[in-house]
């Protein structure tokens, strides 16, 4: 049992967190990744590289609030696990890959390719050092 109350070792509560979290994340990979490609008149799937690289920020964030002391379990479950595992797109990143190839556009994918795992681990390596260095 937490101070609070409830059990964050994986009973309702965990389950409550992730699953808003995950409703909240859904719906803003769709409206981040629409309107960032409409801002582009380009094959390359840059939506699905900004929600890949915001998300990851936020997780190496909450991850450094974490082990800071600073973000508990329940924190950890709905931004972490909750919110940045349905804003992020693995699934997404790997068909728009295979899709680039199989169109003809074999430099788009393998920049996709190359580009989203380097900026996904960069900005999730900016999220923790930056909660890091606040934290002290």
């Amino acid at each position: 049992m937490t101070a609070g109350g409830g059990d964050w070792t994986g009973g309702r509560l965990v389950w409550t967190a992730v699953a808003l979290g995950g409703a909240a994340g859904a719906c803003l990979r769709y409206v981040v990744d629409r309107a960032v490609q409409a801002r582009h008149e380009s094959v390359f799937p840059w939506g699905t590289l900004t929600v890949n690289a915001a998300g990851s920020a936020l997780l190496g964030a909450v991850t450094g609030a974490a082990w800071a002391g600073a973000a508990g379990p329940g924190a950890v479950a709905l931004l972490g696990t909750g919110l940045c595992g349905a804003l992020t797109t693995y699934s997404t990143f790997s068909y728009e890959t295979l899709r680039l190839a199989e169109r003809g556009r074999a430099r788009a994918a393998l920049a996709n390719a190359v580009l989203t795992p380097a900026v996904a681990l960069g900005s999730l390596w900016a999220g923790l050092a930056l909660v890091r260095y606040l934290a002290g």
